[in-house]
Parts: C-alpha cells; structure tokens; sequence
C-alpha cells in the first residue's frame, strides 16, 4: 500500500508539472475543454489510452534528468520521494486511464477527465 501511495503522489507532481511546462501545452489549462482539446491529439472530441499516456509521460521524461527511466528522490520536487521507474509510471498510468473511464468505451471525453480520480 505504501508503495501505492508513493505512486500516486509521484503522479500528482508530474501532473503538476506537465501543466506548468509541456511544449504542447503552452499557457496554463484553465478549464477541462481546454485540458481536453490540447491532449486529442487527433482531434476527435476524446482522449485516448495512448493519448492520455503519451501527454502524462512528458512530465516523467522531464523530470529524468539522466534519462535513466528512473525518477529519483533528487529529480523529483521537493527532494523526496520513492524512486519510480518510467515502466511503473507508465502502468499506473493504464490503470488511471481505464479507472477513469466510467463509460468503458476506450476514451476519456470531457466529463471522465473532470472526474475527480477514481
């Protein structure tokens, strides 16, 4: 459970982040239209496994300063933390994704992503 946990704070700091300093995503998000618009990447209304995942891994590869798939307690903010691989990320990832789409179709529309986490 710790472990758990560990992750899920891993993840609200590089959602933190990816909001603050994605390339695609210059300026701040203000409302889930706009969160929604800038991560469908092919502009179909709705956000996809791989869409979801490849907008929330820019924070990770950011943050991976050595680039050794591996985020340390010195790459993270703050200094601390549980040192998170980039395959452990990936995989809480897949399972936020899935966890967050109530309707089960595969997509995340603009309601899923507003949602508080499930």
């Amino acid at each position: 459970m710790a472990h758990a946990r560990s992750g899920i704070v891993a993840i609200a700091t590089l959602c933190a982040v990816l909001c603050s300093g994605s390339p695609t995503a210059t300026g701040q998000v203000t409302d889930t239209g706009s969160y929604l618009q800038r991560m469908d990447g092919d502009g179909d209304g709705r956000v996809s496994e791989q869409e979801y995942v490849q907008w929330m891994m820019y924070a990770f590869d950011h943050m991976d300063r050595d680039g050794d798939g591996v985020l340390t307690a010195s790459e993270l903010p703050g200094g601390k933390g549980r040192p998170i691989t980039r395959e452990q990320h990936l995989q809480t990832l897949v399972q936020r994704f899935h966890k967050q789409d109530a309707n089960r179709d595969g997509y995340l529309d603009a309601r899923e992503l507003a949602a508080p986490p499930r």
